[in-house]
This record gives C-alpha cells, structure tokens and sequence, in this order.
C-alpha cells in the first residue's frame, strides 16, 4: 500500500464526465512476423499476463479518502481480473484509417472505472485497408489514468510490452506481489489525520531548503528580469469541452526534421515540432476565418524524472509556457522565433532544482484546487474566462530500432491525450525507428473535421521542409510543383 503523491492526485481531483484524465496510445502490429504468421488473441492476453508483474502498477487500483482529506492511496487489487482489461474488437468493413481514428477517439473519450486498476488494453483486428499498413495487422489502443503514468513513464512501459526480437525469450519475471486487503474508511481517516498533523513540519523542512535558492529564481524580487508570463487569446478551442473526442495523425521522417532544425542555430527538435504545430495552428484557424492577431501559448511538459526514478510510474513532469508564432507567415521565421523563445523560457524553468519543483507539489492544496476546476466547469465559466493555454505540445522521445509484441512487429504508434475546459485541444508527439508521430486529440465539437487538421499539419511541415532546404534542392522543388500545375492546365 503506497500514497499518490501531489502531482499525481490532481489528475484524479479534476476528472469529470466530461473531461477524463487518462492518456493513450494507439499502437499498429503486422503479425506476419510471428510464429506462424499470426498472432491470436489468447496469445496477446498470455503475452501481456507474463508482463504484468514488470509493471506492477497496473495490478493496482485506487482507495480515495472520504472527503478527500488526504490523498488517495495505491492498493493491489484483490479481485484484479486481467480479461476486464484486455478487450477484444474488430473494425468494420473496409476497415480504413478514418474508421480507426474514429474507433480510437470513441474508446478515449469513455472514462476508466475508478474502482478498478486504472487501465484498458483495446486490441483492434479489421485493418485491412488503412494506408501503409499490410492487410491483416492489427491495432493495441492502451489507455492509463495520468494519476498512474507521464509520457516518460509510458514510454518505458512500451519498453517492457515489447521486445527487440520477434523470438525474444521471456524476461526474468519477479515476483508478484500479494494482494492487499482495501482499507476501511476508518483506516484511511486515521492515516490523512496523522499526515495532516505532520504537514506543518514537512513544509518548513520544505522551504529551508528552499530559501537559498529563492535569489536565483527569476520570478523572486531582486532577482534578473524574467520572461513575462505569455497571455494566450480566445479561440475556438477555449470554451467548455463536451465528452466526444476525434484524433488523427501525420508522422514524418525522423532524418528531416533533424535537417530542418539545423537550419536555425541552436534550435532542436522539439522546436522544429513546434514550429510544425504552429504553422498547422495558423492554416487551421485561418481557414475558418478565426486566427487571432497574438500568438498562441503553448503549454510544454518538461520531464524532471531523475536516473534514480527510471521506471517508476507517476508524474515527474514541470512545465513551460511560451508562445508560439501562429502569427507569422513566414515558415522559417517561425522556426527562429520558437527557438529564440524556448532557449529564454528554459533558462527561467532551470532556475529552480528539479527536486524542489517535486517537493513543492505535494503541498498544493490540489483537493480544493479540483473542486474549484469542477465548480468552474459547471457554471460553463471557461465561455467567459481567458484561458491559460491554448494547447499542450508533449514530445515524448521513443526507441530507435523496432519492436515486437508476441511476435508481431510495431509499425507505428501515436498518442492520445486529455483536453479540458478553456483548452479543447492537445498535441501528443512520440518518437519510434526513425518517425515522429505528430498526433491531435481535441473536442469533436471544436475541430468537426480532424481529417483537415492532419492535412493542416501535413501541409505545416511540408512548408518548413521546403523553406529549409539547400538553394538547389527548393528550385527543384520548384521546377517540380511548376511541371505539375502545367500539366493539371
């Protein structure tokens, strides 16, 4: 039996029915290199039950404390069922990609029983006519509360579903853990009673460490100046969400977006995204006619997990917040002024030591904080309110070499992520064997033609790459689109 931390339990106070707080990936296996060529459903279940005990977190199911006094604990589950987990579904004819980001976003947007361990497994047969893809593969969408994971956590977690070859043998297997009795309400007010009692000496311990650092922390007086917070604007991603979902994908050669940010001194690959993102953001809302005149605010997960906390589940994440030039047309100027902006953004994040900003959580009082988040989505008072952000862009690197599950190999994977209220929108972005999957998860009511936005995306980074390339190579390009709008005459 173990405690959520700070971090971690937020996500369980702000979940709503509309507004789910669980991340997801979608995954696309070809079986034919397995034994026999196929891969069964009962030999994925077996697959996945020889794991288990690797993650023991998934064998776990949430206790939360009456009134919420303190925060929930992590129990292994006594009647943990693997079969409630793992489900089993097919597309139906043809079985194309619409269809399985449609499937997909149905799956996401449903909540997970809070009264069991905090994740499902869909795996999805019927993918026989989605581009790219052999006929006969088949589809893993894998859903986790964010109480349980971040996307470094789940990253590792593909780690332990998968192997390197598509005969590995099994992993050494620890041992699994007994199950737990469920703490009596009575149990856990006794236990939030002594915690809360002792709250007052672990945050002065808190801020006496705390304090000699406090002079370097650009928000601190006397301190050097520090980049002024970004405010975002209202767009039609900043109203209150519904419960229906849509998401789609574009991924992109790995090698050009290393070469397309080497185009900007000093800029990386997570600006490149950015930038990409950006430039989708702008044709999207200019399209409809909506593209504010201030840039967009970003919100960039920064992961603070430390070589010590290397698979462990839970949150070790900070943030940046910075924004993002949708209000400028020229591709490489984008480019420059995202790097510009996150270099200056991530000085100010690394004034204060990972382990403080980790600390500091757990003495948010993040109980009240989500019962204002669900007082605020009642009264619709996001129609209202300047949101915070306009969107999170999470860049998650993953494995450069290719993976295998029972047998099958992993072609691609994207993710899934949670939107809320005044922020209807999120970008999940994943790296795997030389792509990057730049997906979009939003409110289907806010984007009702998902298919545009990855055409949006698309067309962002078709433009940067072009816009980025030698001299020679863009004349070609040019003498190229020339010859085909010629022949189209």
């Amino acid at each position: 039996m173990r405690q959520m931390g700070g971090q971690d339990a937020s996500f369980i106070y702000n979940e709503a029915p509309r507004m789910p707080m669980h991340i997801a990936g979608l995954a696309i296996y070809d079986p034919s290199t397995a034994k026999g060529g196929t891969v069964t459903f009962k030999g994925i279940l077996d697959h996945i039950r020889s794991r288990l005990p690797l993650v023991p977190s998934y064998r776990e199911r949430m206790v939360r404390v009456p009134f919420d006094m303190d925060h929930p604990w992590w129990v292994v589950d006594p009647e943990f069922d693997l079969e409630f987990h793992v489900r089993h579904i097919a597309l139906p004819n043809p079985g194309d990609w619409r269809q399985l980001c449609i499937q997909a976003a149905r799956l996401h947007a449903r909540e997970l029983d809070l009264e069991r361990p905090l994740w499902e497994m869909y795996v999805i047969e019927g993918l026989d006519h989605v581009e790219g893809v052999p006929p006969g593969s088949f589809a893993v969408l894998t859903k986790t509360h964010h109480a349980a994971i971040d996307g470094v956590s789940g990253a590792e977690l593909t780690a332990v579903i998968n192997d390197l070859t598509p005969d590995a043998a099994p992993p050494p297997i620890p041992d699994v853990p007994p199950a737990e009795q469920v703490p009596s309400p009575y149990e856990l007010m006794m236990r939030a009673g002594v915690n809360n009692a002792t709250q007052p000496q672990r945050f002065a311990e808190f801020m006496r460490r705390a304090m000699p650092i406090m002079p370097t922390v650009p928000a601190y007086p006397g301190a050097a100046p520090r980049v002024p917070t970004p405010t975002a604007p209202r767009t039609r991603f900043s109203g209150p969400v519904t419960a229906h979902r849509v998401v789609d994908n574009r991924s992109f050669d790995l090698a050009e977006v290393r070469r397309i940010k080497s185009a900007v001194p000093g800029a990386t690959i997570n600006d490149a995204v950015l930038a990409v993102v950006a430039g989708a953001l702008r044709r999207y809302l200019e399209s409809k006619g909506e593209l504010p005149t201030d840039p967009l605010v970003v919100m960039a997960p920064i992961s603070i997990r430390s070589a010590e906390e290397r698979g462990a589940m839970g949150n070790r994440v900070s943030a940046m917040m910075l924004p993002i030039p949708t209000n400028i047309a020229d591709p490489i100027e984008r480019l420059r002024v995202v790097q510009s902006t996150t270099e200056e953004t991530k000085g100010m994040a690394a004034a204060i030591p990972a382990r403080t900003l980790t600390d500091f959580n757990e003495f948010i009082p993040w109980a009240l904080a989500g019962l204002a988040a669900r007082t605020a989505a009642s009264f619709r008072m996001a129609e209202t309110m300047a949101p915070a952000v306009n969107t999170v862009v999470t860049n998650v690197p993953g494995p450069q070499v290719p993976l295998y599950m029972a047998g099958a190999k992993l072609l691609k994977q994207f993710g899934m992520g949670p939107v809320t209220d005044g922020m209807g929108i999120i970008h999940p972005v994943f790296s795997y064997n030389g792509e990057i999957a730049v997906s979009v998860t939003a409110c289907r009511e806010m984007m009702p033609d998902p298919a545009f936005y990855a055409e949006c995306l698309q067309s962002s980074f078709d433009e940067l790459a072009a816009a980025t390339a030698a001299p020679a190579a863009r004349k070609t390009t040019a003498r190229k689109r020339a010859a085909s709008a010629n022949k189209e005459r």
